[in-house]
């Protein structure tokens, strides 16, 4: 068992440092650091979410926002992963009580990687589920323990029905299929299962997951806590909040490029300089924080939300997807500003900058955080009250 720290956004810091120094191996080898991960699982990411009847945090969504927001001024694709890796043990509540026992036999400190989209298909067999397929972008599946994928179950009558599925890593084959512009060093390769047998304490119900039902209310080791809130409510904020940190180390890069620029850049008689463009700079940096600024307000509103352990109705369901797309459209916005304001000068193909504004494009490239079908879901939000008698 790893030792955690005190707080897990003091102990991003030391996490971050390490994974600045990493970076362009991280990138060249599409996956992130051995070093990197353990120092996510010695910090804390991997227990955040595990209940303390199995040795884990219980921790809130706020402290985990703080602490991506940390990785993500540094690394977009560390930050990305440890959210994952955080994020996804909530998952293995909605397992029955046999299935936590086994994943989380060894400590809390298992990483796990999951994948809501059915692209596997599963067979019912005595005592459990036959289950086979392909699921793509599983960030950070070299360094897993545990996979949870969701496969279509082929039901006598009806269905099929949506399930999710729990593999050890070492039943599961990984290809190499991740050649991203962006977030290179998520490894986010393909996950193979063929033809495994999962026992039924390793099968969950998909639709618990979204209603936020876990597979054992009653037990005394599982409160209403924030790790239980309904997937959708708060699946936007996982994927957003590395962009967030990515925005705010991109608009330091750019403070200290400007600044340097201005002091620095020779004024020549006739010929247009630094100062001349200097309310451009000033324009742009003070509008560029205050959208990140205000970015950051909206998803504390959806990280409080999911903290305070309330029922959360349809309709705040879809804001809070709305405000994570909205958010990441408005933080790639501000990094492309930032992006073109610094320049020919600013924009070095081994400079820092050119990562974050390929990495903060390719997140807002999330299935979770488009624009349309979240404005579409919470205008139907706004309109089904009124219908109703």
């Amino acid at each position: 068992m790893h030792p955690v720290r005190e707080s897990l956004p003091a102990a991003a810091e030391a996490v971050a440092e390490l994974a600045s120094g990493l970076v362009a191996q991280m990138e060249h080898e599409r996956r992130l650091s051995p070093d990197v991960v353990k120092a996510l699982a010695g910090a804390g990411f991997m227990r955040h979410f595990v209940p303390t009847a199995f040795g884990g945090n219980a921790g809130t969504f706020r402290d985990l926002m703080r602490a991506v927001t940390v990785l993500g001024e540094t690394c977009a694709a560390t930050a990305w992963c440890a959210s994952l890796f955080a994020s996804s043990p909530r998952f293995v509540s909605f397992f029955p009580p046999e299935g936590r026992q086994e994943i989380w036999a060894g400590g809390p400190d298992a990483a796990v990687v999951c994948s809501v989209i059915p692209y596997g298909e599963a067979v019912g067999e005595p005592g459990g589920l036959r289950v086979s397929g392909r699921w793509p972008y599983m960030s950070g599946i070299e360094c897993a323990d545990w996979v949870i994928v969701c496969a279509k179950e082929l039901l006598a009558r009806g269905g099929p029905r949506l399930t999710l599925v729990a593999v050890p890593r070492a039943q599961c084959r990984a290809e190499d299929t991740w050649l991203s512009v962006g977030m290179q060093a998520t490894g986010s390769n393909t996950v193979v299962v063929e033809d495994v047998f999962v026992p039924a304490h390793r099968v969950g119900d998909r639709a618990a997951l979204f209603a936020g039902r876990p597979a054992d209310p009653a037990d005394p080791a599982e409160p209403r806590t924030a790790g239980l809130a309904p997937l959708p409510a708060v699946n936007g904020l996982t994927f957003v909040v590395p962009a967030l940190g990515a925005a705010r180390g991109a608009l330091a890069l750019l403070t200290d490029h400007l600044g340097r620029k201005l002091h620095n850049v020779p004024v020549l008689p006739g010929v247009p300089g630094a100062l001349d463009n200097q309310t451009t700079y000033e324009t742009v940096l003070a509008r560029s924080a205050a959208e990140i600024d205000a970015t950051q307000l909206l998803l504390e509103r959806i990280a409080d939300l999911a903290d305070s352990g309330e029922p959360i109705t349809p309709e705040q369901v879809a804001r809070n997807a709305r405000d994570s797309a909205f958010a990441v459209d408005t933080l790639a916005g501000a990094v492309n500003r930032i992006f073109r304001t610094a320049g020919t000068s600013g924009q070095a193909a081994d400079g820092p900058l050119q990562r974050i504004w390929r990495d903060v494009n390719a997140i807002a490239t999330h299935q979770a955080l488009q624009i349309e079908p979240t404005a579409r879901a919470y205008a139907r939000s706004l309109f089904t009250p009124r219908s109703t008698p």
